[in-house]
């Protein structure tokens, strides 16, 4: 994604190929995100020890669901759908956080949602990828400050917030885009814009 990808406008009817590969998408993720919240909690508890918000650092990945939704599909509404199907697998699956799971996902994927439909969901390039991840991170960060982060200073969850919204835009999208680059080199997305994509430049 190192030009700017445009579309001739923005693509606003969903196709059944849609849902449905919004719909894998999100039990694979809702798979992945369920055994991230396993691994995490040892190296997110060891950096905690010495400053607190910088547990936002191993947060970040939960949020990749709703940018590859919306890379692949190019729809309004992708990331929601995308991130709020994975955070429902991963609860039912079982994670610490129950069904609480589901309003992080909500607000993640509307974040993410955002970023891109202030480019006019026309517009798939490191922008809106920069924007919605940070937008995403920055959401969840609020609603963690008065879930989980009551006892914190105001330092503190501003801090948590700049560095959950920056890791998201950062890494997130770097791992969003290889995912999405990967599968559509592998032809997996055939019939999608990346796939096509693909194909171009294949075939200079």
């Amino acid at each position: 994604m190192s030009t700017t990808i445009t579309a001739s406008g923005p693509l606003t009817r969903w196709r059944t190929i849609d849902l449905l590969t919004c719909a894998f998408l999100g039990v694979a993720f809702g798979v992945a995100y369920w055994a991230w919240g396993l691994a995490y909690e040892a190296p997110s508890a060891a950096v905690s020890a010495a400053f607190p918000p910088l547990s936002a650092l191993f947060a970040w990945p939960w949020l990749v669901a709703g940018i590859v939704g919306m890379l692949v599909i190019r729809r309004p509404g992708a990331a929601v759908f995308t991130e709020l199907l994975a955070a429902i697998v991963s609860a039912l699956i079982g994670t610490q956080w129950g069904l609480t799971t589901l309003v992080s996902g909500l607000l993640q994927g509307l974040g993410v949602e955002l970023g891109f439909a202030l480019f006019g969901y026309a517009v798939y390039s490191w922008a809106p990828l920069l924007v919605g991840g940070f937008l995403g991170g920055a959401f969840e960060a609020v609603y963690e400050w008065y879930s989980y982060w009551t006892d914190w200073g105001f330092g503190y969850k501003i801090t948590y917030l700049f560095l959950l919204g920056g890791s998201v835009a950062i890494f997130g999208s770097l791992l969003a885009v290889g995912l999405t680059k990967l599968l559509a080199n592998a032809g997996a997305l055939s019939a999608f814009p990346p796939g096509q994509e693909a194909r171009e430049r294949a075939a200079v």
